[in-house]
């Protein structure tokens, strides 16, 4: 049995995080879509890193680092965004361990209410992956973002505690 956990993100995750980041297939699906410097990385985490209400996490499955997860709350303690990428070489099903590994965190450790996440429109597989883990779609932010050649919308999804336990 394989042992999957989530651990605080440390210093020393900088540069194998930035590389994951910065990596295409990830950047792409990015509201910051462009190559994020060292330096840019370093303030990101500097100023994230110690903020009240963000958990920056490092998801690991027997010892080896294979992805990010960022839970933030927002204007209430108990309701927070989510985000989450892989590094890029991860093995098929690592994004669905990873996933419900952090809605525990988030719901068991945490004691969130909520938990929100958003995916842009035309990132399908976020959508469906969102869709799987048991979130509902809450809405569509029309055009809501811009990537630097068009409007993109943004498709809002929530999962409050008590749906996650009855999932379980």
């Amino acid at each position: 049995m394989s042992r999957r956990l989530l651990r605080p993100m440390r210093s020393g995750d900088l540069a194998r995080v930035l590389n994951w980041r910065n990596h295409p297939n990830v950047r792409q699906f990015m509201y910051t879509s462009h190559e994020i410097s060292p330096e840019e990385h370093e303030q990101w985490f500097a100023r994230n890193s110690e903020a009240s209400g963000v958990w920056l996490l490092i998801y690991e499955v027997d010892s080896a680092p294979l992805g990010f997860v960022n839970i933030s709350s927002t204007r209430c303690a108990q309701v927070a965004d989510w985000g989450f990428y892989l590094a890029p070489d991860s093995e098929p099903g690592t994004g669905r361990s990873l996933g419900e590994a952090a809605l525990k965190y988030a719901f068991e450790e945490l004691e969130m209410h909520k938990l929100c996440g958003q995916a842009l429109g035309f990132n399908e597989r976020s959508i469906r992956f969102h869709e799987r883990l048991g979130f509902t779609r809450e809405g569509v932010l029309r055009e809501q973002h811009y990537d630097g050649e068009r409007y993109q919308d943004v498709i809002c999804f929530g999962l409050l505690a008590d749906e996650w336990t009855n999932a379980k």
